[in-house]
């Protein structure tokens, strides 16, 4: 009983900004990589003599290593704990980022982007653990959004730098000052980032054995998972397909235009925090539906001509994509409540193994029929996601993770 003042002291209805900052800036630099290759494909096409394909296979080294350290992580983290693993996390993920100075063919790049990947989920997954550990009830809904946003401004910068870096010094040096930028934010972390307080180590190989079982047997996990693996689908097959098309005729964009465009991200940024009074207010399900169709007449928007449509359509797209995100996520957190980062990691395997599948199917959507056959497979995969969201996605019962699923 005299452990309730101190977590009462803790774990004040309005948290500090710097704390919603930290939160934010920490989802940003887990981002900031991953996705930065998405703005200089055309580039890498051409400078390695490689197809549509295979350039999309760079992004998809990096989420398909994230689908499969993941669960691992989440393992890891239940067992050592939480604060460590996210700040080595982000220091790892700047040297495979400046080796790729060094990069002259495809296989060097694609092993590189996937060592990116294998870090990315000791800050995803472990954060994501961490506020669901740490704090409850509405705290933990406005951080989850703040980290949401993070990851989608960190989506932003990573397009938007290697766009205009490629233009000012080349891809390659460009690399160089992404992995500065990833040094320089694990320096914040590591000073910002509050400890623990209400970790508790399971370092036993048994219990995470159970506690996989139990979450492979919960149907608010696997709903969760199959929801994230179409929405990583949807939005990475279209921003990387997309500036493809909008790199060839009658377009031509560069690789300073082409990161123009993923100024989008930034609606997504602002509206993402008041995701969370949709999701106090309408339940996860139903916010999940409506950012879904947003996303999808975004997608159907985008087979217009004119270049302001175009970007139009992406905004809408993305914006959709990042409120489902961040009401996946809290659903996850209010229906778990033992092995929060086993939990994580798997809803994580599943997002990132639609991101690799997206790329790929999506890929050779593009190369057989250009960006029309691609929109077909996009918006199959977002009726996917509304039937996981209308059917499968429910309001939370009486049911306690630890008693019978």
């Amino acid at each position: 009983m005299s452990a309730a003042p101190e977590h009462a002291a803790v774990f004040e209805p309005h948290l500090p900004l710097s704390l919603l900052l930290t939160a934010a800036i920490t989802g940003a630099l887990a981002f900031l990589q991953v996705y930065s290759i998405q703005s200089v494909l055309p580039v890498l096409m051409r400078d390695l003599g490689i197809d549509a394909v295979t350039a999309g296979t760079t992004v998809g080294a990096t989420v398909l290593a994230v689908a499969l350290m993941s669960p691992f992580m989440g393992m890891l983290s239940d067992a050592l704990g939480r604060r460590g693993l996210i700040i080595a996390s982000v220091f790892f993920l700047a040297l495979p980022t400046a080796a790729m100075f060094w990069t002259h063919d495809i296989g060097q790049l694609w092993w590189l982007r996937f060592l990116q990947g294998l870090a990315v989920p000791g800050i995803t997954v472990v954060l994501i653990a961490y506020i669901g550990e740490e704090f409850s009830g509405a705290n933990r809904v406005r951080l989850m959004s703040f980290y949401v946003s993070g990851t989608v401004l960190g989506g932003f910068l990573g397009r938007f730098l290697m766009g205009y870096l490629d233009e000012w010094i080349g891809w390659r040096a460009g690399f160089l000052v992404m992995a500065a930028l990833s040094v320089g934010g694990g320096v914040l972390v590591w000073r910002h980032l509050p400890p623990s307080r209400r970790f508790v180590a399971r370092p036993q190989m048994s219990n995470a054995a159970k506690t996989l079982w139990r979450h492979l047997h919960n149907r608010h996990v696997l709903s969760a998972c199959a929801l994230g693996f179409c929405v990583l689908f949807s939005l990475l097959g279209c921003f990387t397909y997309i500036n493809l098309h909008l790199a060839a005729s009658p377009y031509y964009l560069n690789s300073a235009q082409l990161a123009d465009i993923f100024a989008v991200y930034l609606i997504g940024m602002v509206i993402t925090p008041l995701a969370g009074r949709l999701i106090m207010r309408f339940g996860a399900n139903r916010t999940v539906l409506l950012a879904v169709a947003l996303s999808v007449f975004g997608v159907l928007l985008s087979l217009s001509t004119p270049l302001w449509l175009i970007v139009l359509a992406l905004a809408m797209m993305s914006t959709g994509v990042f409120i489902t995100q961040s009401a996946t996520i809290n659903y996850i957190a209010q229906h778990v409540e033992e092995g929060r980062s086993l939990a994580s990691g798997l809803y994580y395997m599943a997002y990132y193994a639609g991101g690799f599948a997206g790329t790929w199917l999506c890929g050779i959507a593009y190369a057989h029929a250009g960006w029309p056959n691609t929109v077909s497979t996009l918006i199959a995969a977002q009726v996917l996601a509304m039937v996981i969201a209308g059917v499968l996605m429910v309001k939370k019962r009486q049911l306690k993770f630890s008693g019978s699923l």
